[in-house]
């Protein structure tokens, strides 16, 4: 009798667990546990997410944490190991990496064009394990969180992170019905040490400011999207009222440089430096980081119509989505050159 027993309950840990479909952000329908306790991200968008929404979830960052970034993370999360990365520059995790860490689910948080579809389906294919293709642009922020939220099996926390971007979008969107296309700040994104790497209008790497109301002076008027290098000459040309960055060489240096003295936003003390811890409020990766650069890009461009303290804005927002309580020190340190300076 023993042996039977023993012998049906190996027989029922062999079968696959129970299974339900997911249909993607790429459309693709994808079969996933019915629970999902251990997920693989893909990069590092992805990996915020997952920490976000469920950070028991996550196997490891794609890059460990430094020791800046350490303090805005939740202490149980902060030494998960290194996984590396299957998307975006650098992808250096191999299958074996992935297949070490047995997760039940790997999840994708960015573009959804082809190229992305392909990488998924092939891991897939090689690795049995399933692949989601969540939608990364900030307009799909809200379907995002519903959908982990589901996959992950914490909805309610889902839908409650949901309604918090809907908020913040919601609060910009009051704020630009009143505020002409011709009247919003004219801003320029700029990226290294230089400055001189940008973004053109509706890339991913610039779509946060304009989703905050400003006017990005890269704006080729063809379409064009994605990074590219300007001449300090364009800049000057240009002449941005405002500039952002998250490159404390730059800012450090811009004041001092005489080709960017003449430039509106350096004569009038417009030049800010954007957080980056955890994770950058800007970019560095495109995630739900993005949207506490939100608030605060809508307070720098718009500070008669943005309501709300800054400092209590980034406490509530670190508790809410990174799990951790900020104490006055933390605070200075995030918050120490996010304001400009006098001209």
């Amino acid at each position: 009798m023993l042996r039977w027993l023993v012998a049906v309950v190996f027989a029922l840990a062999a079968l696959p667990a129970a299974a339900r479909s997911v249909t993607d952000s790429a459309g693709r329908v994808v079969e996933v546990p019915d629970t999902v306790r251990t997920v693989f991200a893909a990069g590092p968008p992805a990996s915020i997410l997952v920490y976000v929404v469920a950070p028991e979830a996550l196997t490891g960052w794609p890059r460990a944490l430094r020791d800046e970034e350490r303090p805005y993370i939740a202490a149980p999360y902060r030494d998960l190991p290194e996984t590396g990365r299957l998307t975006g520059r650098g992808g250096e995790a191999n299958l074996e990496r992935v297949l070490a860490l047995r997760p039940d689910v790997i999840i994708d948080f960015g573009s959804v064009r082809d190229t992305y579809i392909d990488l998924a389906n092939r891991v897939q294919a090689q690795t049995g394990i399933p692949y989601l293709l969540v939608d990364g642009r900030f307009e799909a922020t809200p379907h995002a969180l519903r959908l982990i939220g589901e996959v992950l099996g914490v909805p309610e926390r889902g839908e409650t992170l949901a309604r918090d971007a809907e908020n913040t979008f919601a609060r910009i969107d009051a704020i630009l019905a009143g505020v002409p296309e011709s009247a919003r700040p004219r801003a320029y994104l700029a990226r290294g040490a230089e400055g001189l790497e940008t973004g053109l209008k509706g890339s991913i790497n610039t779509e946060i400011l304009e989703r905050a109301g400003a006017r990005n002076v890269a704006d080729p008027g063809d379409g064009r999207r994605g990074l590219v290098q300007a001449s300090i000459e364009q800049v000057i040309v240009a002449d941005p009222e405002v500039i952002v960055t998250w490159d404390r060489n730059f800012y450090d240096r811009v004041w001092r440089d005489p080709l960017w003295g003449g430039i509106a936003a350096v004569r009038t003390g417009r030049v800010y430096l954007a957080p980056t811890a955890p994770f950058g409020w800007i970019d560095r990766p495109p995630s739900l980081n993005r949207l506490m650069g939100l608030r605060w890009l809508a307070g720098l461009f718009y500070p008669e119509r943005w309501t709300g303290d800054l400092r209590e804005e980034a406490r509530a927002f670190y508790k809410h989505y990174y799990h951790v309580d900020l104490d006055e020190a933390d605070l200075d340190r995030l918050l120490e050159w996010s304001k400009g300076r006098a001209p």
